[in-house]
């Protein structure tokens, strides 16, 4: 399957930000929403960078009376793997894994369209492997019709 298939089938609202943001407002969005990471992007939504709570993790580790006054763009991480929508959904996967990363912004034209997670994955294999083992019940049943 390819990403904007999935991403056809799946949209959901992309919650990003910009560079100038305060890390205490990053919080409150990252809290507010239950996700774990925001892109980071300029008026054109080009994507800059992102930031997860791992990075703010960090940031208080670092310096933790002084932290939230920082802006966005002091954490977050530019150097990115990004995917593209043509890409196939188990490239993705495997970028994920082999890069130990939880999130994949997906571009096009430099322009964010979307941001695929770990659990984008796992949901996407789950469904899979229930469709497989349907047919092959049906099958071992002799009630396959084909």
């Amino acid at each position: 399957m390819k990403v904007i298939e999935y991403m056809k089938d799946n949209a959901k609202n992309i919650i990003s930000t910009k560079a100038d943001t305060k890390i205490r407002e990053a919080m409150s969005l990252l809290i507010d929403n239950k996700i774990s990471c925001l892109p980071v992007v300029n008026d054109k939504i080009e994507l800059l960078g992102i930031i997860s709570d791992k990075d703010i993790f960090l940031a208080a580790y670092k310096d933790s009376n002084n932290f939230t006054n920082d802006s966005v763009r002091d954490h977050m991480t530019t150097d990115l793997i990004v995917g593209l929508a043509e890409d196939d959904f188990d490239y993705i996967a495997g970028m994920m894994t082999k890069n130990r990363i939880r999130h994949i912004p997906i571009v096009k034209n430099k322009q964010l369209v979307g941001l695929l997670s770990l659990g984008d994955i796992v949901k996407s294999h789950l469904t899979s492997i229930k469709i497989e083992n349907r047919y092959l019940k049906m099958y071992i049943e002799d009630s396959y019709p084909g």
